[in-house]
C-alpha cells in the first residue's frame, strides 16, 4: 500500500465520520445542538441577491419563532438578518441599536431556552468570531415586485 493511498483512505474514512464528501458539496443546513439540556443553533448565513426583482416590506412579526422553523438566513444590513423558515417565509431579525458591527458572514450561534423558541428581547445572535447583539424586535416580511 502506497503512502498516497494510505492517507486517501484515511482522509475519506474522516470524511466519513464528519458527514463531509469531497464529491458532494451541500447546502449549508441549519445545525442542532444539544449540551446539557441547552439548545445551540449553528445557522449558516447565504448571501443576499440582490438581481431579483423583489423589494421585501416589513410588516408587524411574532414575538418569537419555533427554533426548528429556521432553515437559514440572510444579512439584510448591518442592524439586521432575515431568518429563512422552512415553509419559506422571511422574519427579519432587528438588532439592538448598541450593536456593534459584527460579522455575520460566516454564520452565527443562536441558544434557544427550553421552550424551543428563539425571543425578541430575550435571545441573542452570536458571532462566530465572538461578539454578540440582542434581538430587539422580529419583523414579518412579504415579498412585492419592484416597479
Amino acid at each position: 500500500m502506497s503512502l498516497f493511498s494510505f492517507f486517501a483512505g484515511v482522509s475519506s474514512w474522516l470524511a466519513s465520520l464528519t458527514g463531509l464528501q469531497a464529491t458532494q458539496q451541500a447546502a449549508p443546513v441549519v445545525r442542532r445542538v444539544v449540551i446539557e439540556d441547552t439548545i445551540i443553533l449553528k445557522v449558516p448565513v447565504r448571501p443576499m441577491r440582490t438581481s431579483r426583482p423583489i423589494e421585501w416590506i416589513e410588516e408587524k412579526g411574532p414575538k418569537c419563532l419555533p427554533a426548528r422553523a429556521i432553515a437559514g438566513a440572510t444579512l439584510s444590513g448591518p442592524s439586521s438578518i432575515d431568518f429563512v423558515l422552512r415553509d419559506r417565509r422571511r422574519i427579519r431579525a432587528k438588532l439592538d441599536d448598541d450593536c456593534p458591527a459584527l460579522d455575520f458572514y460566516s454564520g452565527f450561534y443562536l441558544q434557544a431556552n427550553e421552550d424551543e423558541l428563539i425571543c425578541a428581547k430575550r435571545e441573542m445572535i452570536r458571532s462566530r468570531i465572538g461578539g454578540s447583539c440582542r434581538i430587539a424586535r422580529f419583523r414579518r416580511l412579504e415579498p412585492q415586485a419592484k416597479r
